[in-house]
């Protein structure tokens, strides 16, 4: 029982990659708003074992692949996302899926998507930084059309196979965000990307059956 007047805090039930380039801040505001509290992953196992995951990323292709290997969880994602475990790719973390990158030559990514992510074109902003249009298919499940908030000069242009995808335009076509079953990866911020993107991470919740571990938690550790 909670004898102060402080709200007991959600058990952290959503695990954080920890890549060295992303600034999690956001991300941990985001779910905390959610009910959800986040915490790290640190070793290969605890990578595999996560009930759900979030792999962040800002910054190169290179130092995010660096950083990943160097702390030996390259493979454990690569395997937990091949079996469909419930994982959230954000920003940077949705290139490192792509086998290459115009970015970083001579570094492989996860090679989970068989795909080279491509600089924006010359005639455009670059990076782009800022609100744009997503278009989801129509078989999307998770992803839904509207607005969101994305930073990058970087990004992927075709389809993957197996994969739902949505769309924005920013000197052409290319994926702002793609699905399968309990695997999601958003080019854009879904944390920064208001009422829209907390949307999107409480479909993911529910996907991952977050939430009904959550409230099972809760009424485990409830009063008697």
């Amino acid at each position: 029982m909670n004898d102060s007047n402080e709200p007991e805090a959600s058990p952290p039930v959503v695990d954080l990659v920890r890549t060295g380039v992303a600034n999690v801040a956001s991300l941990r505001a985001a779910f905390a708003r959610l009910g959800i509290g986040l915490r790290v992953a640190e070793t290969a196992q605890e990578v595999r074992d996560a009930v759900a995951l979030i792999l962040p990323g800002v910054g190169s292709f290179a130092a995010g692949m660096e950083q990943l290997r160097l702390a030996e969880l390259d493979q454990a994602l690569a395997d937990r996302i091949r079996a469909g475990a419930p994982t959230l790719a954000v920003c940077l973390g949705l290139q490192l899926l792509a086998t290459t990158s115009e970015e970083a030559r001579g570094y492989r990514g996860l090679g989970l998507l068989d795909l080279r992510v491509n600089r924006f074109p010359d005639g455009v902003l670059r990076p782009q930084i800022g609100w744009n249009r997503i278009q989801a298919d129509p078989d999307c499940e998770l992803l839904q059309t509207g607005w969101a908030a994305f930073a990058n000069g970087y990004r992927l242009t075709e389809r993957p196979v197996g994969w739902r995808v949505a769309w924005a335009d920013h000197g052409g076509p290319y994926i702002a965000a793609l699905e399968r079953g309990a695997v999601l990866g958003c080019q854009f911020h879904p944390e920064l990307s208001g009422a829209f993107g907390a949307a999107l991470i409480e479909r993911w919740l529910e996907r991952s059956s977050v939430r009904r571990r959550t409230a099972s938690a809760a009424l485990c550790g409830g009063d008697s």
